[in-house]
């Protein structure tokens, strides 16, 4: 059940994450040593995160329990280097599902290098926006994410 925002061939490096976004790499993304910076690679995972929780049809659910995912921790391996002008691939997927936790995986897939770039993980937690504080994951959120994933937790 692949999905994903192009009508770009998804690239095989990326086909086991049910979230895959393609973006152009733009020429601000890259520091003075001319590749993309460091710092662009999380924007880059939170975007396809984001996609996630759209495509997942999370987003309802969360508004309607006022229970979401806030970002606790995140990890980046930088494989090799991407330059202006590229398109990569950034491929999202939950892992693991604790009580209060999910740690999301995601890749990198350079267009130009055929490869991926990097992968690393985020560890979110459910929060409860109204009382301010971590809660466990919502049932319905549970089953959302084990039904658009095809597999239980």
């Amino acid at each position: 059940m692949p999905i994903h925002s192009s009508s770009h061939s998804r690239p095989e490096a990326v086909a086991d994450y049910p979230v895959a976004v393609r973006l152009p790499v733009q020429w601000g993304d890259q520091d003075a040593f001319g590749h993309v910076n460091n710092t662009v690679y999380l924007r880059w995972f939170e975007t396809a995160r984001i996609a996630y929780f759209e495509q997942s049809g999370m987003d309802p659910l969360m508004e309607q329990r006022q229970v979401g995912p806030i970002l606790a921790s995140a990890t980046v391996h930088y494989r090799r280097q991407v330059t202006y002008p590229d398109h990569v691939w950034i491929g999202a997927r939950v892992a693991r599902m604790g009580t209060k936790s999910a740690t999301m995986e995601h890749a990198v897939y350079s267009e130009t290098e055929q490869r991926i770039a990097a992968d690393g993980s985020c560890v979110v937690v459910a929060f409860d926006y109204g009382k301010n504080h971590s809660t466990p994951i919502p049932q319905e959120l549970r089953d959302v994410i084990a039904a658009f994933e095809q597999r239980e937790f």
